[in-house]
């Protein structure tokens, strides 16, 4: 087995070496799952087996690994484990570069922390290393205390305390990684106006310097709620790999004095510390509302200085971006939506059929579904239905089903029989009968509007 590490024994200069030649550094594969595996033609074609690789993802990020052959991959493709794909921030199917590294230094020091909800059978007493560590290890790659075989590496220290990582923070961190822009539907145009804006000022600040104009620095997003603006402004990040700020409008509000001018300036500084950076301010609007129809001196304060703040951007903030929502734009100080502090304002509206199918299909991909499930005819049924209220469509459809397995589940039972598990499919009666009594979140925020269906329902075939 070879060294999780990537470290591996340094080679000497090598002229047959393709990677020598930097035109040839990177090659692009597509991502599967499992772990970090090639086509063994590549393997031979890179001189690369056994030897310590580093892999590049899109989003300005990079991770070492080892590389293996597999005859089960196709060429062209690449295996890769899941803790691999969240810290390049790619997706299965999407696009990575290898290239190999020889010049690894040695580990000497690997920390190792158990997750919170794993300590509580952990005795006070007990030999973390001796106990868990050094048997798990040794039954596979000779690591221990000073301990070398081979040519691997030597460990001169596994150190265990420290606070334990806390498995909801962690997941929840894999969670946001996963949001990319294939996640979002129903917006295409609006996608393609964000990129614009946001991916290339952040990617390529150089266009804007070598055609002399300065890169946007703020765009303002004009929604009702649900059509996913929030989602949107993280999926750039992600597909960025800029560091994201999230600033809620409503909770950034203090009564103290000063002290929600010193929120947002901390947010700014944060945000050029780890540039490139975006900062997404949610429900803009009470924060910054019009300054002449606001009676309170906070909110003339906040607007002040969230104005000071995008003035100031110096050019060491030309790749931070200024992100904001709003459904009220109306009531947003008109001063913000001028040029030069949020210069681009995108209206998303309630998507369409084709957008309500697109959807549909990123919120049933991990959904079994029956063979009768047709999902243009839902899409057509669900006349002003947003996002929220697709994803909740589509999650109470399969709740529905399980209500209707529920007399063959036994509620004190410690397991549920497999055939049962295996007979769970979301049908299309199932999406009647949600569509029968639900409506759209249009619907339930403005009631008595006109010209909206009040009634839904889906045909048989």
């Amino acid at each position: 087995m070879t060294n999780p590490s990537g470290a591996a024994p340094r080679p000497g200069p090598d002229d047959s070496d393709p990677f020598s030649d930097p035109i040839n550094r990177a090659c692009s594969l597509f991502v599967l799952a499992y772990r970090l595996d090639l086509f063994p033609g590549q393997i031979r074609f890179w001189s690369m087996r056994q030897r310590g690789m580093t892999t590049l993802g899109k989003k300005r990020r990079d991770t070492i690994l080892v590389c293996n052959s597999s005859d089960n991959v196709e060429d062209g493709h690449i295996q890769v484990n899941k803790v691999a794909r969240n810290n390049l921030r790619v997706k299965l199917g999407g696009l990575v570069g290898v290239h190999p590294c020889p010049d690894i230094p040695f580990g000497k020091r690997v920390h190792i922390l158990p997750f919170d909800d794993s300590t509580a059978s952990l005795s006070a007493n007990i030999n973390i290393f001796n106990v868990y560590l050094q048997p798990y290890f040794l039954n596979g790659i000779p690591i221990h205390i000073n301990l070398l075989r081979g040519l691997l590496f030597t460990i001169h220290s596994i150190p265990t305390r420290g606070t334990p990582v806390k498995r909801k923070d962690e997941e929840a961190s894999k969670f946001a990684a996963d949001v990319g822009y294939e996640d979002i539907g129903g917006c295409r145009n609006q996608m393609a106006q964000i990129r614009e804006v946001v991916d290339l000022p952040i990617r390529h600040p150089q266009l804007f310097k070598s055609i002399g104009i300065n890169a946007p620095r703020g765009i303002l997003m004009l929604a009702p709620p649900g059509t996913g603006k929030t989602l949107m402004a993280r999926a750039v990040s992600n597909e960025t790999g800029a560091f994201f700020f999230l600033i809620n409008g409503p909770e950034i509000m203090s009564k103290m004095a000063g002290e929600s001018e010193a929120n947002l300036r901390k947010a700014f500084e944060e945000a050029e510390k780890n540039a490139p950076a975006i900062i997404f301010i949610d429900e803009i609007d009470s924060i910054a509302p019009k300054r002449e129809k606001t009676d309170g001196e906070v909110e003339r304060r906040v607007v002040s200085q969230l104005l000071a703040l995008m003035d100031g951007m110096t050019a060491r903030s030309a790749n931070i971006v200024v992100m904001a929502a709003t459904n009220r734009p109306n009531i947003v100080d008109p001063a913000l939506r001028r040029f030069g502090r949020f210069d681009r304002e995108v209206d998303f509206t309630i998507p369409d059929t084709a957008g309500r199918l697109e959807i549909l299909r990123i919120h049933t991909k991990n959904i079994a579904l029956a063979e009768d499930v047709d999902l243009e005819q839902i899409a057509a049924a669900t006349d002003r239905y947003v996002g929220s209220d697709i994803a909740s469509l589509c999650s109470e459809a399969a709740m529905q089903q399980i209500r209707e397995r529920m007399h063959l589940i036994d509620l004190d039972g410690e397991t549920i029989d497999a055939e049962v598990l295996g007979s769970l499919r979301v049908t299309m009666d199932n999406f009647r009968f949600v569509l029968g009594t639900s409506k759209p979140s249009a619907l339930r925020d403005s009631p008595g509007r006109g010209g909206l269906k009040s009634e839904i329902s889906l045909t048989s075939h």
